[in-house]
């Protein structure tokens, strides 16, 4: 373990001297010999580097023919993009856990760097790793970094395959599903398995998801919305089976914020009437939602009905202030779509799923109950929370 922390901490020296004017300035290494931030810099969120801006990356300004297994690896040419798992599981004794698996890849330039050397490399990637225990009230993380040279972190582009170091998301077939995640960090780990059970679904306009009416502020979405999963989840050496439901998200764009908006509420909610919703209120700096917020419902048979600002309301019923960040979160929400006839109340598994990590942000397993069409309905899910601070 030890020869492990020095190499990492020589490489991330490497990318600290070899690129400064590349990092994202809110990177660093710093004396106690762990990649951190003082809390005023981890308190900018993913919002402030998504909002940056460089022409010469690529853009997302017009829908796109999506080519697979191509679109399951890697577009080095925008500035950021991820591959994101989460879900909801349990044990045969009805233990409940949520989960959170993703790779974020960051150009550090737009063009590659020419280099007889395997290290150097323009891609950063980071992932990050959480396990939400219900029953103990219990969230566990962990984030990893490392630049794409060597093969230490990367995504393939012939099948779904996406890894950093002994952390990845590996197709089972030649080319997509079963999907088998695998993550290890000192106190928990998953092994799961996810089989899809819908369509991809493309969201926004063809798989374009427009942000704001700036062109090029936007991403290339595409969602796999209901996932079966099966596997095991250890806690402190103690290994859980579990099945459930998770979802599946891949986004790639360069600046897909606006300078007036602050950060998202990201909902991702599975029904149990085997449909799904996707919404993204986006937040204004005034405190507002934005026009430009947007979503959308996938029906039992995978149609995709869009979702604008207009057609949903989204009321704050809670709130919880974070003990590591004092940040006040909403924790509880009614969501109305009128015209799904739908209106549920969404509480959090437990309010503490704060990731105090390089980018502070909440993510966290959610439960859902209220009506659809007059008719009782729940669910799971999760929900993400960005520009709090």
């Amino acid at each position: 373990m030890g020869l492990i922390i020095l190499l990492l901490l020589v490489m991330m020296a490497v990318i600290v001297l070899w690129w400064p004017s590349m990092i994202p300035s809110d990177i660093k290494l710093v004396a106690d010999q762990s990649f951190s931030k003082s809390a005023t810099q981890k308190d900018k969120s993913f919002s402030d580097l998504l909002s940056e801006d460089d022409t010469n990356f690529s853009r997302a300004l017009k829908p796109r023919q999506f080519s697979f297994p191509f679109d399951y690896g890697a577009h080095n040419s925008y500035r950021t993009e991820w591959w994101y798992f989460t879900g909801n599981l349990e044990n045969s004794d009805g233990r409940k856990f949520g989960y959170e698996l993703t790779f974020f890849r960051f150009a550090l330039s737009a063009k590659p760097y020419s280099s007889r050397s395997v290290w150097r490399n323009n891609q950063l990637y980071m992932a990050h790793l959480t396990l939400t225990d219900v029953k103990e009230d219990r969230f566990y993380t962990d984030e990893r970094f490392s630049r794409a040279g060597n093969e230490l972190a990367g995504a393939a582009d012939n099948k779904y395959q996406v890894w950093l170091y002994d952390w990845s998301a590996t197709a089972q077939g030649k080319v997509d599903f079963p999907l088998h995640l695998r993550a290890k960090s000192d106190e928990f780990a998953i092994d799961l398995l996810l089989n899809t059970q819908k369509s991809l679904v493309l969201q926004g306009e063809q798989g374009l998801s427009r942000k704001s009416a700036e062109p090029g502020n936007a991403s290339y979405y595409y969602s796999y919305t209901r996932l079966l999963t099966l596997g095991t989840l250890s806690i402190a050496g103690i290994t859980h089976s579990v099945t459930g439901n998770s979802w599946m998200d891949r986004e790639w764009s360069t600046s897909s914020l606006s300078k007036e908006q602050s950060g998202w509420d990201w909902f991702a909610l599975q029904f149990s009437d085997n449909s799904e919703l996707m919404f993204y209120r986006l937040r204004r700096k005034d405190g507002q939602q934005d026009s430009n917020s947007a979503g959308s419902v996938v029906l039992a048979d995978s149609t995709k009905v869009p979702l604008q600002a207009q057609d949903v309301t989204i009321k704050t019923l809670n709130t919880w202030r974070s003990p590591h960040s004092r940040i006040n979160y909403p924790s509880q929400w009614r969501l109305s779509v009128p015209s799904q006839k739908l209106e549920v109340d969404i509480v959090p598994l437990i309010n503490d799923q704060e990731l105090n990590v390089s980018y502070r942000y909440w993510e966290g397993a959610v439960r859902i109950n209220g009506t659809k069409n007059g008719k009782a309905v729940s669910g799971q899910g999760y929900v993400e929370l960005t520009g709090y601070q």
